[in-house]
């Protein structure tokens, strides 16, 4: 939108929520050469560096390979980089250590254990999506060892959470009145007004094959023995996770998770087992929407518990299959006949309780409302509902997710709105964002002018000649 476009909106916008590589480490002196490979440059008395240090600002510099880094960042997640300059990239590496430095200031919390979690994820996603080895990964961030890049990317990822912390702060108890929200869209030249895209309501009715007591009692017969044999026999409990698990994300750590008590991650039905066991005990199996588990409580250290499971799901037989393939297929006939409206019809039949009461309503995860922007639709549900017309009802699909493997269901599209200029009335909610996002921006904008006059900050070098957006260079306003 060309009303928002300018170079401190738009550089804002862009990179706020990428993910932010930036390395931190402590003030050092300019006169310094390089280390030793392995030399730790961020204790007392240590006058190593790696490289030339582009600036600093409070307690954190930035080096002159993080621009570097950072542009490798952004090109190996596909942005192009072809109208980013370096000066840009340099200045935004300026704002995360102003968030980082002030949020260190002003005692926001860090769970240590949400950073290392995300790391492992990171890393799962590096070598699974991409096809990756671990050799590969460490060449790629200049490492010799596992355990180096892991300490690398628990201080990229906390001062990203630590800048990202201090932005929600800041913003965190603006709002926008009616009247704001009035007269931002009237400071809008009409020719510059937004274009919202083609959007459409989507509603599904879902049937998920019954699982029969006879397949959930085999389950629960194979995890007692599992259990059986490991206390009876010395069986390892991490080779079975390993070897027969239905949990994929932690199969190859043997079933490992760490669980924190004041901020747990599972779902009720799983917690309420973990922490109920003592050290070295394992569960009878239990159920949870996932399916069935075991759990061994390795150890406890403090509110963190070592944990261990097997997940089995038990099996869907071709007669289920079968049975939830014929009621789709009969609600499907009867909505098409007419004998039922699709939104009767989701209330009445659909196995999804999130969108049944709603008449099969999808619910966009981005905005929270029933409105699915066409350009910006998940492309799996855009292939689905693509040709569809107004009130046409879909053929029968067959689709997972995470809690159930197999799912039949039929989609319609509800309501179209073709893209059009942004009014008022009908827009009101898309333009209310708008107008807190341009509040929020400039709450941003008048704090870091605030803290970067209260700030210790040196730029060197070429840098120096840059044209920043903001006063990094604390120069007089003429």
């Amino acid at each position: 939108m060309k009303f928002i476009n300018n170079t401190r909106v738009t550089l804002f916008l862009f990179l706020m929520f990428c993910v932010q590589l930036v390395v931190a480490q402590e003030i050092i002196e300019d006169e310094v050469v390089a280390p030793k490979t392995g030399t730790d440059t961020t204790k007392a008395g240590n006058r190593l560096k790696i490289d030339g240090v582009a600036a600093v600002i409070g307690d954190f510099v930035v080096l002159d390979s993080d621009v570097d880094k950072e542009f490798i960042q952004l090109q190996a997640r596909g942005v192009s980089t072809k109208d980013i300059t370096r000066c840009q990239l340099f200045g935004k590496l300026l704002e995360d250590k102003l968030y980082a430095h002030h949020a260190i200031q002003d005692s926001i919390p860090i769970n240590e254990l949400e950073i290392r979690s995300s790391i492992e994820q990171q890393i799962s996603a590096f070598l699974e999506t991409k096809g990756g080895t671990m050799e590969e990964l460490l060449a790629f961030y200049n490492k010799d060892s596992e355990q180096s890049l892991r300490e690398e990317m628990f201080e990229l990822n906390k001062n990203a959470k630590l800048a990202a912390d201090m932005q929600r702060k800041i913003v965190s108890e603006i709002e926008v009145t009616p009247e704001e929200v009035r007269e931002y869209f009237n400071s809008i030249p009409e020719e510059e007004r937004p274009v919202f895209g083609t959007e459409l309501k989507v509603a599904q009715i879902v049937v998920i094959p019954e699982i029969t007591e006879v397949e959930e009692q085999k389950v629960i017969d194979r995890l007692k023995e599992f259990k059986a044999d490991v206390i009876e026999n010395g069986a390892s409990f991490t080779t079975k996770a390993v070897f027969y698990s239905d949990d994929i994300p932690s199969r190859k750590d043997g079933g490992k998770y760490v669980l924190n008590k004041k901020h747990p991650r599972m779902v009720k039905e799983f917690r309420d087992v973990a922490f109920s066991l003592q050290e070295g005990e394992i569960s009878e199996p239990f159920k949870t929407d996932f399916g069935y588990h075991i759990v061994l409580l390795e150890k406890i250290r403090g509110q963190e518990y070592d944990i261990r499971h097997i997940l089995l799901r038990p099996k869907v037989t071709e007669e289920a299959k079968q049975a939830a393939k014929t009621k789709i297929n009969e609600v499907r006939e009867r909505i098409v006949a007419g004998d039922l409206t699709f939104a009767a019809a989701a209330k009445e039949f659909s196995d999804e309780k999130e969108t049944k009461q709603d008449g099969g309503q999808l619910i966009n995860p981005y905005t929270q409302d029933f409105n699915f922007e066409l350009t910006k639709m998940d492309p799996e549900l855009y292939g689905q509902i693509q040709d569809l017309k107004d009130g046409e009802v879909s053929l029968v699909l067959q689709d997972q997710d995470r809690v159930n493997n197999l799912k039949y269901k039929i989609l319609t599209v509800t309501d179209r709105v073709d893209e059009h200029e942004a009014n008022f009335a009908k827009d009101y909610l898309k333009i209310k964002n708008l107008a807190l996002q341009d509040k929020q921006i400039k709450e941003i904008a008048k704090w870091q002018e605030e803290k970067i006059i209260d700030t210790y900050i040196k730029v060197n070098g070429t840098y120096r000649d840059c044209e920043f957006s903001s006063n990094w260079l604390k120069k007089e306003k003429q």
